[in-house]
């Protein structure tokens, strides 16, 4: 990726009406933080513990701090920085808890003055906020796909009645895939009208719980992915709120502009 395309990324992010990007889901180029210092951009970056990890494996814990030391070392000075990720979507058990503790114990000694956060995923037995992680970090990071992925969007309402966390909360992800100018009704699938549907509902709920204090929605715009193979995706990951070339908006985009315009005067 050029610079160029960097900055393309911000200034489009700039242009929904947004402070803030994060970096998912492993340490992006040192010109992307050098470049959201001069634009004016807030950033959260993170390191790539997710998914399959072997958390009982003491090499594998080294890996993810030196990782996290690089990082910290290498943009400890950029004033876009705001948060260090210490990993995405883990399960929590006994083990993870432990590795993801210690990596957040090293990042809070390595940069005192930053927060720490990691993006959890909802406890579906309790339909809440229940990462044990939240005691160690600093900020809560929550991916939920209310509305796509667990269809009935009335179970985001339920998940935040049945949450009451101690620390803030930014919803990390959350969104729809949208096949760019696929129209259809708003219960179709894979079109830019569920994709609204989902947006819509979303912020209209986000918007009225207090101890949300941000979001990033998954994604600025379509990518290549070779884990989609469904019709709809054709191997895209198609969430994106762009096409995958950035030259065409598709509708959810404008609103999420929508939103973060009218929140000023909220």
């Amino acid at each position: 990726m050029t610079d160029e395309e960097r900055l393309e990324n911000i200034r489009i992010a700039k242009e929904m009406g947004c402070n803030f990007m994060r970096l998912a889901h492993y340490p992006h180029h040192e010109r992307m933080a050098e470049l959201a210092d001069r634009e004016g951009l807030l950033l959260w970056e993170e390191i790539p513990v997710y998914w399959a990890i072997r958390f009982r494996r003491e090499a594998t814990y080294q890996d993810a701090e030196n990782q996290l030391a690089e990082l910290i070392a290498r943009d400890y000075n950029r004033a876009s920085v705001i948060i260090w990720s210490i990993g995405n979507e883990n399960a929590d058990s006994d083990e993870r808890f432990a590795f993801m503790s210690r990596l957040a114990a090293y990042a809070h000694q390595a940069d005192p003055t930053r927060l720490v956060s990691a993006a959890c995923l909802v406890s579906q037995q309790e339909m809440a906020i229940a990462d044990r992680l939240q005691t160690q970090i600093d900020v809560i990071g929550l991916n939920e796909y209310m509305g796509w992925y667990t269809p009935d969007f009335t179970m985001l309402g339920k998940l935040f009645e049945n949450s009451n966390p101690s620390k803030p909360v930014i919803i990390t992800e959350f969104g729809a895939d949208a096949m760019p100018h696929h129209r259809g009704t708003r219960d179709d699938k894979g079109t830019e009208d569920c994709q609204v549907d989902v947006y819509e509902k979303q912020t209209e709920t986000i918007r009225t719980i207090p101890y949300v204090k941000g979001m990033t929605p998954w994604i600025l715009y379509d990518f290549r992915c070779p884990r989609r193979t469904s019709m709809i995706q054709d191997y895209y990951n198609r969430k994106g709120l762009l096409s995958p070339d950035k030259t065409y908006r598709k509708p959810a985009f404008y609103v999420l502009q929508k939103f973060y315009q009218e929140l000023p005067e909220e």
